[in-house]
């Protein structure tokens, strides 16, 4: 790739970032004038409200991030307020099936149903609503989700009851392509379809023809069609479809399981640790072997090579996201600006001389900090490679870019507790003693550092028999406190990580949820305080229950252009708040 070519794709992610943020914040204020909830906004594409994600289950609300347009953006926020609006949730849950493809069918005649409900003194949200639909209805097509067989029998379900619903006729071909189908579903469930046009306004007496029409549904997905819910997927043209019945919110990524911890809340949010006497900060590759750290290395400078990732384009990128201008004295013989004095002699001796003047000169400089901070526990033991080998990548074209870097990891000296726990024992097993393992924080790179003299200590993330017990809350403190020792304008930590925080011996001395709720508390700290900016890569898991700015990632097919792509629209996604 060219320079040029580089460039415009780190100004093309920088757009499409600009793009996004525009349009949430819009879209968000709209949202917070139709409802009155103060605290609802877009982060990435999905809803909060304050911390707590609002989930969309309606496929035709799954927005793309850097795709969608704003006003595929304020289609989904106005139905999504509508939802809010009027949709009892409680009632809902009550309602809503357990069988996977049920509760789909069902959650979408629900959307559908509020959708219809759109106040006529709001005609500009029932043209956002239809203008959103429309536009999922034309990438369903293109996608040739339609050409599954299971694929044409939501489609044609959704659109007969949008149709009836909105009162709105449907396209021709649309009509022509589903006439089969619906014809087929006419007998069955003509009646029910009818009801729940007569009853839109009635949730409850709308809900007993939407069951009967969801229990159908799922019977023929069941018993006549052959296609399943794992091959029902088509990427296409930036179009993705799942029809993966068993996501509850419409991601690819199952999210981490969080609660309440009644130990915590009991201590008014006051975390403890039993002891500290075992605790260690190492230097990663001091435990490793001398000759083992250059087989490592070598084995991964191999798959660098295959990989083919283009690391000059990601150094551009990440130059154009995390650099700002500064000033950098003056640039002279320009044609406007301010006067520069020692010129004016060059406009008696050539009058038509317009190169008299000097301007500001700025120049792009990364005065920011980067950490990346790992989970070494064990459940990450499988991924050890290709960490080593992402992490690697990123500090290589992070340090290209001026941008300084440390790479952190954290686990446990033992398994179930160790020396604390016996401690523990000794001493009578005291109710909730809190944290209860010899905590182990790795520095496998620190900030002072270059990637070329750290590479060799890099690869100690490869050892597997690092990756223990993990308690994330107090790495998070840790790592962020390394941040704020650097005298940088921004500062970002990126947790790396599969899972909740899991220490055995912790959970079962207090409760399951102890290391989870602190991890929680120590992100809410930084984020208000932005004194930090922290940031959730999810190995294959939704991290957005700790971390407002997350990015599931799937590491289990290695790594390409696209990953990390991905990861710099996290990276440049700056939340507004």
């Amino acid at each position: 790739m060219t320079n040029h070519a580089a460039t415009d794709s780190a100004e093309s992610i920088q757009r499409r970032v600009r793009n996004q943020q525009k349009a949430e914040a819009l879209s968000a204020v709209a949202l917070r004038a139709l409802t009155g909830r103060a605290q609802l906004h877009f982060e990435g594409g999905r809803l909060y409200d304050g911390q707590k994600r609002i989930p969309v289950h309606a496929p035709h609300l799954q927005l793309q991030p850097g795709i969608d347009t704003l006003q595929s953006y304020r289609g989904v926020a106005d139905a999504v307020a509508l939802r809010l609006r009027f949709s009892d949730a409680a009632l809902h849950a009550e309602l809503l099936p357990e069988e996977p493809v049920e509760r789909l069918v069902f959650e979408w005649l629900e959307q559908l149903r509020v959708e219809s409900l759109a106040p006529a003194s709001l005609p500009g949200v029932r043209r956002n609503l239809i203008k959103r639909y429309r536009d999922w209805s034309d990438a369903f097509l293109d996608s040739g989700a339609t050409e599954t067989s299971l694929g044409i029998l939501l489609f044609t379900l959704s659109q007969v009851t949008w149709s009836r619903l909105m009162a709105v006729e449907l396209p021709e071909h649309i009509q022509d392509l589903m006439e089969p189908t619906r014809a087929g579903l006419a007998p069955a469930i003509g009646s029910a379809l009818a009801g729940i046009r007569r009853h839109r306004n009635d949730q409850r007496r709308y809900a007993d023809y939407a069951l009967q029409i969801a229990r159908d549904i799922a019977q023929r997905v069941q018993s006549e069609y052959e296609d399943t819910p794992e091959t029902v997927e088509v990427k296409r043209g930036g179009f993705t479809l799942s029809l993966d019945f068993e996501q509850d919110d419409g991601d690819a990524f199952a999210s981490a399981q969080s609660g309440e911890s009644a130990v915590f809340e009991g201590a008014q949010g006051r975390y403890r640790i039993f002891t500290r006497r075992y605790d260690r900060e190492l230097d990663a590759a001091s435990l490793v072997r001398g000759a083992l750290l250059r087989e490592y290395r070598r084995a991964l400078d191999r798959r660098v090579a295959e990989q083919g990732v283009n690391v000059a384009r990601l150094t551009r990128a990440l130059r154009a996201i995390l650099a700002r201008p500064q000033r950098d004295g003056w640039r002279f013989g320009e044609e406007e600006g301010v006067i520069d004095g020692r010129r004016l002699a060059q406009l008696i001796s050539s009058p038509a001389e317009r190169r008299l003047f000097r301007r500001d000169q700025y120049l792009p400089v990364a005065d920011c900090a980067v950490s990346f901070l790992i989970d070494c526990s064990g459940s990450m033991r499988q991924y050890n490679t290709t960490l080593a080998l992402m992490v690697d990548i990123l500090m290589r074209a992070l340090g290209q870019a001026g941008v300084a870097t440390e790479v952190l990891g954290f686990t446990t000296m033992a398994w179930n507790g160790g020396r604390a726990r016996r401690d523990w024992f000794a001493r009578g097993r005291p109710a909730a003693p809190g944290r209860l393992n010899e905590v182990c924080h790795l520095v496998f790179k620190d900030a002072d550092t270059t990637w070329r003299r750290a590479r060799a200590r890099i690869v100690a993330l490869m050892k597997p028999d690092l990756y223990k017990e993990g308690v994330d809350g107090e790495a998070v403190q840790w790592a962020c406190g390394r941040l704020l020792a650097q005298s940088r304008e921004r500062r970002i930590l990126v947790v790396v990580s599969d899972g909740c925080p899991m220490d055995s011996a912790t959970n079962l001395a207090n409760d399951a949820f102890y290391l989870d709720n602190h991890l929680k508390s120590v992100v809410r700290q930084f984020t208000q305080n932005r004194s930090v900016e922290i940031l959730g890569l999810g190995v294959g898991l939704d991290l957005s229950p700790y971390y407002p700015r997350s990015l599931p990632v799937d590491l289990t097919q290695g790594l390409d252009n696209s990953v990390f792509d991905e990861f710099l629209m996290l990276l440049a996604g700056r939340r507004r708040t």
